[in-house]
Parts: C-alpha cells; structure tokens; sequence
C-alpha cells in the first residue's frame, strides 16, 4: 500500500513537471494548457525536448543560463540571444539539431557587441508595448507568443489559431514606433504535425 502511493505521488510530480496549467521559468511564459491548440501529447513532447535542451545547453556553459533563450514548439527549436562569437553561435546550432526529436532549428542568435543601455531599454520598451498590444486585441490569443526584441528587430514566436491571428500578430508588431523589422517564426494550428479532431 505504502509503495503504491509512492509511485502515484511520483508520477504526480514528475506531471506537473511537464506540464502545468500555467508555467513560468528563466526562459518567459509558457503557453496555458487549455488554450493551447497543440495535443497534450504533442505539449509533453514539446517540454521533454524544452528541458533536454536547456540542460545541455547549459552542461556546454553555465553563462548560456542568461544569454541564450530557446523555445521548442512541435518539435521546432527556436534560439535568441546573445553569444562572444561566432564559433559559439555554431556549437548551439549543433547541439540544437542533436537533440532527440527536433524537426527543424531556427537559430537567430546574435553577436554580442559592447552594452548599450539607451538601446537595451528601447528594446525592452518595444517588447513591452508589443506585449501590451497583444493583450488588448481579441483577435490575439496573446499567451500564444513569445517576444524577443533585438536592436528594434522584434522576433515573434508562437502558435496562431488561425492565418488572419498570424497576420494581425505581425501587423500589430509593425505598428510599434521604431521598430525596424519583425521576424516572426509563427506556426497555425493547420500546420501543426498533430492536429486536434
């Protein structure tokens, strides 16, 4: 009796681990499980590749825990950030393919170059009313995308519901004053690999 309840108490655990109603980490806002149009499968799938990779992103160096974000969506890897060199930007590229499952790897990583306050917090001024504009439009199911602005290049990752949320998102992202492009890596939920019935 004793062991059974062990086991059903660890793979309690070990579920919520993957996947929670709402999550937050070191690498921004997870996607709330009721409003993700991905299978639950596919969102396991998707946090076992997440977790996999952060930890040997950060085996390969501990300074990686701050400058390098990634997201994995359906299998997709998306990295930003900040690496020294070019060389570096080449090995996460690397261990981003090697990981089990990856279906393809988009690496948008960035060299650094000497700190600028003015434009770090222009940077994070726009992701700021990008983020804001997200939330005050119905048409935009805002906790579906991930922000990252870089040098007033704005890079948005996430899963639309439909193509005309896919094109608001990027129209929304444009409009912010000074941005000078929008990247934006966005999946509709008809090209999802696993698609809801």
């Amino acid at each position: 009796m004793k062991s059974k309840f062990l086991i059903v108490l660890l793979i309690g655990i070990f579920l919520t681990g993957c996947v929670g109603v709402s999550s937050k980490g070191i690498f921004g806002t997870g996607v709330s499980v009721a409003f993700d149009p991905r299978t639950v499968g596919t969102q396991i799938d998707d946090s076992i590749m997440q977790k996999n990779l952060s930890a040997r992103i950060m085996l390969l160096d501990k300074k990686y825990i701050i400058s390098v974000k990634s997201k994995v969506l359906d299998g997709r890897i998306f990295l930003t950030g900040k690496v020294d060199n070019p060389e570096e930007k080449l090995k996460l590229t690397k261990l981003s393919w090697e990981t089990s499952g990856v279906r393809s790897v988009r690496n948008d990583i960035k060299i650094k170059e000497e700190f600028n306050f003015k434009q770090s917090a222009k940077d994070i001024l726009i992701t700021s009313q990008l983020r804001t504009a997200f939330i005050f439009n119905k048409n935009i199911k805002a906790t579906n995308y991930q922000i990252d602005t870089y040098k007033k290049k704005i890079y948005i990752y996430g899963i639309a519901l439909t193509p005309e949320e896919k094109k608001e998102v990027i129209k929304e992202a444009k409009e912010i004053l000074d941005v000078e492009d929008v990247i934006a890596s966005i999946i509709t939920v008809d090209e999802l690999r696993i698609q809801k019935n």
